[in-house]
């Protein structure tokens, strides 16, 4: 039998300080955009209107955030999430140069972190993964684990080594776009009068909307960001899996979240860094996805006046409303409808 196939690394595959990178570089067109669009609906004006970006000082609009994020994630599926049981959580992550059509990305990771589960079937792989541009600038970096299978196991466990990951990333680590003219940001075209003057820290926002995940869209979505993980992909497959069905691609509902939160945050045009983050529960088809966000911090940004930063917590639930803000039980793990807790940095013009 031919053994030309990428069959993806198992757990024993990994190793401390090894360099992956990941094939297929890809050119950001503007039908990602409209597709992009189409599966979430994302109404963020900076990212919808080339005239709106341009009034600000930006040569067109930019491609959405999580757009850029999906893409880099999907690159590091078949060389480290192939044969997934879970992605697990996330830190670290900043994002640099803006992406605009046109743009070429590629990523490469490196493996910082190993852990055997004590079922001996399993083991989670820390990475952390780099995105960038055509001309090699960053356009996004962050650390992630995610529980793989072991292909033999009787394979030795290696040395447990889990990393020290930062629980946030520092104000003055963000970048922020070169808005040459934030006077001219324009709050009734964004959809909100409410700027970052307007926040206090404490406060919860029940972003009220809600939407149904269609399995159709979530198996365009994850070829749109080339995702080829199997627990999303091949239903023949799982049928003998625990659920026994296809699982969401927790980035799907990531992107749907960071949509739903348009209302009461329409002002928060850009996402500057990914904090952490953990898929709590899972989701599939048919589930309906509401969403509420806590303001954790307000930041003032060095050198920026017009611009402020606020370090968010949006909590994605499944077929629940969030007039309540849904977050956790007595005993401190998530509710069973809660079914992601993002802790993410977003930039808000300020008066």
């Amino acid at each position: 039998m031919s053994n030309k196939t990428n069959t993806g690394n198992f757990f024993e595959d990994f190793e401390i300080g090894q360099e992956l990178v990941h094939a297929t570089p890809r050119t950001v067109a503007e039908g990602d955009i409209a597709l992009y669009t189409g599966l979430y609906g994302t109404r963020f004006a900076i990212n919808s209107s080339d005239r709106f970006a341009q009034d600000l000082g930006l040569p067109g609009a930019p491609i959405d955030d999580f757009l850029v994020f999906h893409i880099v994630f999907g690159k590091t599926v078949p060389d480290i999430s192939l044969n997934a049981v879970a992605n697990l959580g996330y830190a670290g992550g900043v994002f640099g140069e803006l992406v605009y059509p046109g743009d070429t990305l590629s990523a490469r990771s490196e493996v910082i972190g190993l852990k055997e589960n004590s079922n001996g079937k399993t083991g989670v792989v820390y990475v952390r993964s780099r995105g960038h541009n055509q001309r090699g600038e960053m356009v996004l970096e962050y650390v992630r684990w995610v529980m793989v299978r072991k292909g033999d196991e009787n394979a030795p466990a290696p040395e447990p080594t889990i990393p020290d990951l930062p629980g946030a990333v520092a104000a003055a680590d963000l970048v922020v776009p070169p808005l040459s003219d934030i006077e001219g940001y324009d709050a009734a075209l964004a959809g909100s009068p409410h700027l970052w003057d307007d926040y206090s820290v404490g406060e919860r926002i029940d972003h009220v909307d809600g939407m149904t995940i269609e399995e159709a869209e979530h198996m365009i979505a994850t070829r749109l960001y080339q995702n080829t993980a199997k627990v999303h992909f091949n239903q023949h497959e799982q049928l003998s899996s625990r659920f026994g069905k296809r699982l969401i691609y927790g980035g799907h509902i990531i992107s749907l979240a960071r949509s739903l939160s348009f209302n009461g945050l329409a002002n928060a045009f850009k996402v500057a860094a990914l904090n952490g983050g953990a898929h709590t529960n899972p989701t599939f088809a048919g589930d309906t996805i509401y969403a509420w966000s806590e303001v954790l911090d307000k930041m003032e940004l060095p050198g920026q006046n017009g611009i402020g930063a606020l370090r968010l917590r949006t909590v994605a639930c499944k077929d629940s409303a969030c007039a309540e803000f849904p977050y956790k039980g007595e005993d401190g793990k998530p509710l069973g409808d809660v079914v992601l807790d993002l802790d993410y940095t977003v930039l808000m013009a300020r008066r």
